[in-house]
């Protein structure tokens, strides 16, 4: 069990209220949101999770991750994706976090669903039921239509654009950036050299009008992307990371889709012998499919706390942590 003992709010509106009316509650929690991070930090806490949005603001969610590690407070997080794989990161980014982590006895991990687990718990465990693998294909194929988020995923993804407006996530380099550690972690596991990451990207134009919560998208605007990142070896792509992802089941019907009929999957492919599937689908009964991905996103990231906790100081990757993440889960 954990004990919440404060809140960070950024916006105005959530500043000054209670923790149980920010999460639907109605029993009060006596935990009021604030935005003073000196306070935060004064509390010592155990682990901070940290999932403010920090791909668009890097150097200011490290300045404010690095007064957390320095002051001893642990750190789980969602943001700063580039280090789900500390290694791969740009020194710029890792070198500072790393440095108050040390100093400070915290560590800091970064994890969530993708980049994270489908490409990298879900694929250790299929390998390791595979005598030889020939390649890995960890696959995104969701309808993002009912993820109310178009300023950030939606313009990042260039939904409701032109086919000719390269989006942020697309620019050269991204791609290999956010998802490429990924890749290495898979790479080093599997004791294999590459001789390059590479990026493709897809946009599909739709050509009839498409509504849906994320936004309406007019004919002649993009409706869905198909993007990868691939780990070279022997000049094939040997690891790859794929992602489909479209706004209504309408939106490139040529594309695959998740199977069983189900909005969104998550899953991986290793053709080898025996070749493998494993297909994670998250929100089961009335549990809408990207509401289910925010909440598993942060699932994954608090499940690790007490493993974080008692890892040594620094930053830790999934290869750093117990396999199991699921103590307290059963209640």
């Amino acid at each position: 069990m954990y004990e919440l003992v404060g809140v960070h709010a950024t916006s105005p509106s959530k500043v000054g209220r209670d923790a149980a009316e920010l999460c639907g509650l109605s029993e009060p929690t006596g935990i009021i949101a604030t935005d003073n991070i000196d306070a935060l930090v004064d509390l010592a806490a155990d682990a901070v999770v940290y999932t403010s949005q920090g791909e668009t603001r890097p150097r200011e969610a490290q300045a404010e991750i690095i007064r957390f590690l320095a002051a001893g407070t642990n750190v789980v997080a969602s943001s700063l994706i580039w280090l789900v794989h500390p290694p791969h990161a740009d020194d710029w980014l890792s070198e500072p976090l790393r440095e108050a982590a040390e100093s400070g006895g915290a560590s800091m991990y970064v994890n969530g669903v993708d980049p994270g687990y489908v490409a990298d718990q879900l694929p250790l465990a299929a390998l390791s039921l595979t005598e030889r693998a020939e390649q890995i294909l960890c696959q995104e194929l969701c309808d993002y239509g009912t993820y109310d988020d178009a300023d950030f995923t939606g313009v990042a993804f260039g939904f409701g654009t032109t086919p000719e407006h390269t989006p942020m996530m697309f620019i050269p380099g991204v791609l290999k950036s956010a998802w490429g550690g990924n890749i290495v972690m898979l790479a080093e596991e599997l004791g294999v050299d590459l001789e390059e990451i590479r990026e493709r990207y897809e946009p599909w134009v739709t050509h009839e009008p498409i509504d849906c919560t994320m936004m309406r998208v007019e004919p002649g605007q993009v409706a869905a992307v198909r993007f990868a990142v691939e780990g070279i070896v022997d000049g094939k792509p040997a690891i790859v990371i794929e992602h489909v992802n479209r706004l209504t089941p309408a939106a490139a019907p040529d594309w695959p889709y998740p199977p069983d009929g189900k909005p969104g999957s998550h899953r991986v492919v290793v053709t080898g012998t025996p070749g493998v599937e494993i297909n994670t689908h998250l929100g089961l009964g009335d549990t809408d499919h990207n509401t289910a991905g925010v909440i598993s996103t942060a699932a994954r990231i608090v499940n690790a706390i007490p493993a974080v906790c008692e890892a040594p100081p620094g930053l830790v990757g999934l290869r750093d942590l117990p396999a199991g993440q699921v103590r307290g889960v059963l209640r």
